[in-house]
This record gives C-alpha cells, sequence and structure tokens, in this order.
C-alpha cells in the first residue's frame, strides 16, 4: 500500500511539502510515519474530522486521510457517513482486512459472520458492514476498489481518487496473513470490473449489492461539487460572516 501511494504523488507530481497524511490507529494507520510529507497519527476513529479541518483550513493542500477497517467503520462509522455527506475535497483509503490485526484478531466490522476463531467461536452471525454501499447511499463523489496486492493498478487508482473533486473513498484489500492466512487465497479471487465506471448512483447501487467484494476498478465518479466550493461561492453573495459559519465543521 506505502508504494502504490508514493507511485501516485509521482505520477501527480505532488511536492512532499503539499501533501498531508493524516491516520487513526491500527496497523495501517502508522503509514504517515513512513511517507515524506506532512502526517498526522490521530486518535482512534476520529481521523477523518481531522482530515476535514485541515482541508477546510488550507485547501491548497492535498489530505489524504488513512485507516482501517477498525479505525473507520467501527469506532469511526459516524465520521464515515457524515465525511460522505460533506463531500469536502479529501481522498479516503481504507486498507480492510476484515480483522482487528493489531489487537490480536478480534472481529471487525467487515468480517464474514461465519468466521470461527477463539475470539468469535461459531462466527458473529452479524451481517457484515458494506462501506462501498454506505459510501454511496451517505454521498462520496468517486468509489472505488482496489487490491493491495497490485501496487501498480492500485497507484493508478488512487492518483485518480486524488485528482477527483469532492470527497474520493478507495477500499484496499489488504490481507492480514498474521490472523486471516485465509486471506493468502484474495489473489485468485480479485478481479477487474467487468463493465465501466458509472455516473449513475441507482446503477452503481444494483452493481454494488450484487458483486461478492472482489471485483476492483472505480465503481462510482459522481459529479457533485465539493463543500469547500459551495460555501466560497456563497461567500461571495453574502459577505465574511457567511464563509465564517460555512466553514465550521459540524455533523
Amino acid at each position: 500500500m506505502l508504494l502504490a501511494l508514493t507511485k501516485a504523488f509521482a505520477a501527480l507530481g505532488l511536492r512532499p511539502e503539499q501533501v498531508v497524511v493524516v491516520s487513526g490507529i491500527g496497523c495501517s494507520s502508522r503509514i504517515p510515519a513512513y511517507t515524506n510529507c506532512y502526517g498526522f497519527h490521530g486518535i482512534h476513529g476520529r481521523a477523518l474530522p481531522l482530515a476535514t479541518g485541515v482541508k477546510v483550513a488550507r485547501p491548497d493542500l492535498t489530505v489524504i486521510c488513512a485507516g482501517g477497517d477498525g479505525d473507520g467503520f467501527s469506532i469511526g462509522g459516524n465520521h464515515f457517513l457524515h465525511a460522505c455527506r460533506r463531500n469536502v475535497d479529501i481522498t479516503y483509503l481504507v486498507m480492510d482486512n476484515e480483522v482487528y490485526g493489531m489487537t490480536k484478531g478480534q472481529p471487525s466490522p467487515t468480517t464474514d459472520p461465519t468466521w470461527d476463531s477463539a475470539l468469535s467461536p461459531g462466527g458473529t452471525g452479524m451481517s457484515p458492514f458494506h462501506p462501498l454501499v454506505i459510501a454511496l447511499a451517505s454521498g462520496a463523489n468517486f468509489i472505488a476498489r482496489a487490491f493491495a496486492g497490485d501496487p501498480n493498478t492500485t497507484a493508478k487508482m488512487l492518483a485518480d481518487a486524488i485528482r477527483h473533486p469532492g470527497f474520493s473513498f478507495v477500499q484496499i484489500l489488504s490481507p492480514c496473513v498474521t490472523f486471516r492466512p485465509d486471506q493468502k487465497t484474495w489473489k485468485d479471487r480479485v478481479r477487474p470490473a467487468p463493465v465501466l465506471e458509472t455516473d449513475d448512483a441507482g446503477r452503481a447501487a444494483r452493481r454494488l449489492m450484487t458483486d461478492d467484494g472482489f471485483v476492483c476498478g472505480v465503481l462510482y465518479r459522481g459529479h457533485r461539487e465539493p463543500y469547500r466550493h459551495a460555501v466560497r461561492a456563497g461567500a461571495a453573495e453574502h459577505g465574511p460572516d457567511f464563509l465564517e459559519a460555512g466553514f465550521r465543521v459540524g455533523p
């Protein structure tokens, strides 16, 4: 994943001082420490409001938010919904391994309900969280899925997500072979999307609800105006008081 991200920065011609990488807590959230740019290692589940604040305060910077399925969809789930809805121009990368790897293998929100482990004998029995469907329903402007084992394709997808205005969300399938050795088979299951991307939310929803979780590619590309642009347009008409109120970050 780190290789894919650095390749994307290089392809976009971004200088280190132009980029901020924000993360929460987890194995994946150590990524700011390994990038040669501005970094912010936040607290559990709070990476998205931090990234939103950075972008709103410094719209000239490219802001990347990185995390895992536990950090992003469990304790950070409510922030995920509202970040999609606000449509601030940031890119959210979630390295999804369907397990809490850092804390010794508990089921995560995306874990299959039948996965049997010492910590969940017989499985959780609960329907897994479907991040791409939730992102679409909540208003994300760009939705994609990638595979960490294919860094070149992932790099191109990340560059595309960063270029796209508004909130871009990329789910990155990232096997955790320590606690989920069965995920070694993912490399044989991932495949490119059989159809072209769409800007039709209804069509995208039907595709996302019926795929098996291993279809990779750009799955939805919307045209909503990013939040900061809409606020600035309103400020020009209503004056500086509107700008101050509009830039306040809240649910």
